[in-house]
């Protein structure tokens, strides 16, 4: 058995964790990170996330009529496999090849508030640290549907990523972010994709007109989706699955090679022995923090999904900040110094939100405005028309006695880019106006500002 001890030890190679270790150990701390799988160095965005669903999402698009479905994916699926293992190993190598930072492989446990054990018997090794960062993530969640769990054709989103072969068929349980990336990512491909959502709409947290353009943009690439739909059981039949739903009083049926579900993701704690650390947990199983992200252990941080907090890695990110702070300097950064801070369902074209709905600064009593239009009107984008893709919406939110922009949702090529610029205003009090009479390179989807904020100020 052989006993290590550290300045600082990580649990989980994720975003917040690896970022922490990486500062940490430049400032001369020794650091030691346990990875419980060696295909998940770097976490889960390079590897089963973000990376290679944004990757699908290109090639996906860039599929012609005349390509084989089959084989162009299988093409893009080794693209995507050549990637992910660069980055993993990239990952692995830029921590690990540091003076003052090792990184262990296997399962961490703890054993007390300072000390995790890793792996069994002769290859046990303990690690002892004053300091403590859980960055285990999350993982997803298969709903209490019966059937759903124990059906030969279930198929997780990282499984997706990683499989060879295109499914004829998919469903998708779930009209979350998750759910609509992959619907879109395979009816693209050319898959035929269902979604079953038990909301009466389509991303009921958007504005009804925003999310309703981005049902007719889905339904328009062929997508079948079904809101208000209770799925009841699921049951295997061959090659196929039975998917049976309840909607407006009526049970009916849909089948598929392929189910996915997209209903959420839990913290992953499981295995951790967070009890020998006296490490309390929330009543959904996340690690419970303060606004510095310390536990209910002083010496014990959570960052990234695993507090509970917004499943987003450039929030990870902030939480390693917030950390870094605390050990490396002032101590002022919590989680409550977050403002505007931005989303985006990479759906094609994105969909990026910041900030305020209309009906959410409208139930507060606000006096504003609001600028929309769609895409295609929009002379000062042409932006749109050179990359053939003007579906879409831009909408904001600006408050009307000061001028000030309160939110935005933005259904349209390059949201994703675009939204950062509006959550900077939003943070740094920049007004409509001056988005209005900037200059902006051209051609560019920026150049929406000088338009589409002319609806509702002058200049």
């Amino acid at each position: 058995m052989e006993k290590l001890t550290a300045d600082v030890l990580v649990i989980g190679f994720g975003k917040g964790g690896k970022t922490a270790a990486h500062t940490l150990s430049d400032a001369g701390k020794r650091v030691v990170l346990v990875e419980q799988s060696e295909n998940m160095y770097g976490g889960t965005c390079p590897n089963v996330g973000c990376v290679p669903t944004k990757m699908l999402v290109h090639y996906s698009n860039a599929r012609r009529l005349e390509d084989d479905a089959q084989e162009f994916f299988a093409h893009s699926i080794a693209g995507v496999r050549a990637l992910t293992s660069a980055f993993r190993a990239g990952n692995f190598a830029s921590l690990d090849g540091k003076d003052t930072a090792t990184v262990i492989t296997g399962t961490a446990r703890f054993v007390d508030p300072h000390t995790v054990a890793v792996g069994e018997g002769d290859d046990r090794i303990t690690v002892t640290a004053p300091t403590i960062i859980l960055s285990t993530g999350s993982a997803p969640v298969v709903a209490p549907i019966p059937g759903l769990a124990t059906s030969k054709h279930l198929v997780s989103s990282t499984e997706l990523t990683q499989a060879a072969t295109l499914p004829e068929r998919l469903i998708v349980v779930g009209g979350g972010y998750l759910g609509l990336e992959f619907a879109s990512i395979y009816q693209h491909f050319g898959t035929h994709v269902t979604v079953l959502e038990g909301a009466e709409r389509l991303l009921p947290r958007e504005d009804e007109d925003i999310a309703g353009t981005a049902r007719e943009i889905l339904e328009g690439d062929g997508i079948r989706i079904i809101t208000g739909a209770k799925i009841t059981k699921v049951e295997d039949s061959g090659a196929v699955a039975k998917v049976m739903y309840e909607k407006d009083g009526r049970t009916l049926e849909v089948e598929a090679s392929a189910l996915l579900p997209a209903t959420g993701r839990r913290p992953v704690t499981d295995g951790l022995r967070l009890d020998a650390a006296g490490v309390r947990t929330t009543p959904n199983g996340a690690v419970e923090v303060d606004e510095y992200l310390r536990t209910s252990q002083q010496h014990i941080f959570a960052v990234g999904d695993v507090n509970g907090g917004p499943q987003f890695t450039y929030v990870a990110l902030d939480d390693a900040r917030i950390v870094l702070d605390q050990l490396l300097g002032e101590g002022k950064r919590t989680t409550t110094d977050r403002v505007a801070v931005p989303h985006t369902l990479f759906i094609t074209p994105p969909l990026a939100t910041v900030g305020l709905t209309e009906r959410e600064a409208r139930e507060q009593g606000l006096n504003i405005k609001v600028a929309r239009e769609k895409v295609a009107d929009i002379v000062a984008m042409p932006r749109a028309y050179t990359v053939e893709e003007t579906r879409g919406v831009m909408k904001f939110i600006v408050d009307a006695d000061t001028d000030l922009i309160l939110g935005a949702a933005l259904l349209s090529i390059d949201a994703q880019e675009v939204v950062n610029t509006v959550a900077l205003a939003i943070r740094h009090n920049i007004t409509a106006t001056e988005l209005r009479t900037s200059i902006y390179t051209h051609p560019s989807s920026t150049e929406a500002f000088n338009e589409v904020f002319g609806k509702v100020v002058g200049g």
